[in-house]
């Protein structure tokens, strides 16, 4: 039997990225809170600028427990599905210890796909099979939370629509904010300049992209130092924002977070009246069960799903708070792929630096453009950066010119070339489908004998459809600055674990088609939250961490302001 634990207001299951942002106003609220974290404590040590282990090995001790867990990927139900690798990581930060940072907000349009595009382009305009719904509510609805994340962890950006005034350094097409960024933008680069430049020759409008990142003294942490390990590197002087230096400590400060590392939770505990009463959980070679008036789920989309559907009980034998049948339904993740690649006849100084130091492209995103004459909604954000380590360099694209990667000619190429080259990163709108879900691996288990997730996923027309025009846009854009060839990758098909991956729980109204409620509460278990991209019901053409610390602080402030109501 399990070790029962004094009882806590509230268990936060993960402090990653929202988790962490969850605690703040849970712990200011006066509540006693309980973190659980699969990971442990990172510190300097660990960020060292190693490409090798940051890059290639993963960061070996931060993904003991994701990589023995990771999800089964197949494109469709008939095919066999095949373990795939894990794209996160455990620490107390979560993947915000090493993630790139690029910190976006959602466009408004993200938040009515299904109505504006009906109003647009009439209802034969949604793909068939695609489950999207609107949100229960609007871009306007989340902004004060937008607001709090950014100003609380540190977000530099140049603000393109405060308060209805258009400032065109800014993304013209954002939502309306109510204040600027506390801090200015990372600084350009020659190649970015460069870039900038073409988009201006073609009338678009480019913009230094949003970062939690500091670009000057910032709540006692320094500004960024640009030494170029950034990409799935930690921050050795703290500029990046992860929550382990931000939301986390400030939740301890107040001495009503306990942060409990390398706790492995194994079961959400449900009562026979269905409501939770708290989890069990493993540390070492010891079992755990912490009881708690209110759960919350704050894990990784695949480990939202996963223990949800593991924690069967009388109440819930189809897993917790699935008797509706919706926990891993609606699942998506970005269309990532399809990435288009430069060569110049000139450096580009690119080395090092930080992929979120970009120059960003948003005509072509969400709903910016008239889709009237197009075959598919939504679209996609293009985005060139400065990043560029020696093994990345050695591994590029050498554009036909070479027979093969290795041998005098190979050196030869590298050697002129490997400051001449650039790869985008494409984030493409991905809709929910009928045929794309979460489920339990029936043959696959973990190290603990328990069943890992299975992706059933494919992207459809809409979604390839989207990758082809992004990469003519991407080509042209190279082309203005002055690019000698360009190639492309294929569009892709099959849809495998990501790190931009959403639904599973999805937030809704209607109890039918939703895990969760507006508030982020289950609705078949009022007591039980979850935060997160897996409540999120449409993608847009951004990375999804700024949003789901948004809904995070958005939940915790409604069960800090309705306590009674939730808990008892």
């Amino acid at each position: 039997m399990p070790r029962r634990l004094e009882g806590a207001d509230v268990v936060i299951v993960g402090l990653g990225a929202a988790g962490g942002v969850a605690s703040l106003p849970l712990a200011r609220a006066g509540l006693k809170v309980i973190g659980l974290e699969a990971g442990g404590w990172l510190g300097p040590r660990d960020f060292g600028p190693d490409e090798l282990r940051n890059n290639y090995r993963n960061w070996p001790q931060a993904v003991q427990k994701c990589a023995g867990e990771a999800p089964t990927v197949r494109a469709t139900a008939s095919d066999r599905a095949v373990q795939g690798g894990h794209p996160m990581m455990n620490a107390v930060g979560g993947t915000s210890m090493h993630y790139w940072a690029q910190s976006w907000r959602l466009n408004p349009w993200d938040f009515e796909v299904a109505s504006a595009t009906r109003r647009r382009y009439g209802a034969g305009r949604i793909p068939a099979g695609s489950t999207v719904e609107d949100w229960p509510f609007g871009y306007e609805e989340l902004e004060p939370f937008y607001d709090l994340v950014e100003h609380t962890v540190g977000v530099s950006g140049q603000a393109g629509n405060v308060l209805g005034d258009i400032d065109r350094r800014g993304n013209i097409f954002e939502g309306e904010r109510r204040r600027p960024y506390p801090m200015q933008p990372l600084r350009a680069s020659p190649f970015t300049e460069l870039m900038g430049a073409a988009a201006r020759g073609l009338d678009w409008n480019p913009f230094q992209g949003p970062a939690a990142i500091t670009t000057e003294a910032y709540d006692g942490r320094p500004p960024c130092q640009y030494h170029g390990f950034c990409s799935r590197g930690g921050c050795h002087v703290r500029s990046k924002s992860s929550t382990a230096f931000t939301a986390i400590p400030k939740a301890q400060e107040t001495g009503n977070l306990e942060v409990v590392p390398y706790a492995r939770v194994t079961r959400v505990v449900a009562g026979g009246d269905g409501r939770v009463t708290g989890v069990e959980y493993v540390k070492g070679n010891e079992h755990f069960y912490q009881p708690a008036q209110v759960v919350l789920l704050a894990g990784y989309t695949y480990e939202n799903v996963r223990l949800l559907l593991l924690s069967e009980s009388s109440a819930f034998p189809n897993g917790l708070a699935n008797n509706s049948g919706q926990v891993g339904r609606h699942y998506l993740s970005h269309h990532q792929g399809a990435p288009v690649t430069a060569l110049f006849d000139r450096d580009l100084h690119n080395w090092y630096g930080l992929p979120a130091q970009g120059v960003a492209i948003d005509e072509w995103a969400d709903d910016n453009f008239d889709h009237g004459a197009l075959d598919f909604i939504g679209g996609a954000n293009l985005w060139v950066h400065t990043d560029r380590r020696p093994m990345s360099a050695v591994r590029m694209n050498t554009f036909g010119q070479t027979s093969r990667n290795w041998g005098s000619q190979w050196k030869a190429f590298i050697m002129k070339n490997a400051d001449r080259s650039n790869s985008s990163y494409i984030q493409k709108t991905t809709l929910p489908y009928e045929d794309n879900y979460l489920d339990l691996d029936p043959e696959v288990k973990d190290p603990f004998g328990q069943p890992v997730i299975r992706i059933t996923a494919r992207y459809h027309e809409n979604e390839l459809r989207i990758a082809q025009f992004a990469q003519d846009k991407m080509e042209q854009w190279y082309r203005e600055a002055g690019a000698t060839h360009v190639t492309r990758s294929g569009l892709g098909n099959a849809m495998g674990a990501s790190t931009h991956a959403y639904g599973g729980t999805r937030m809704g109204d209607d109890r039918e088609t939703n895990v969760v409620d507006r508030w982020g509460f289950c609705h078949e278990v009022s007591n039980l939250g979850i935060v997160g991209a897996s409540v999120m019901g449409t993608s847009g053409a951004r990375n999804p961490t700024l949003t789901s610390q948004a809904l995070s602080w958005r939940t915790a402030d409604y069960l800090a302001n309705n306590w009674s109501q939730v808990a008892e």
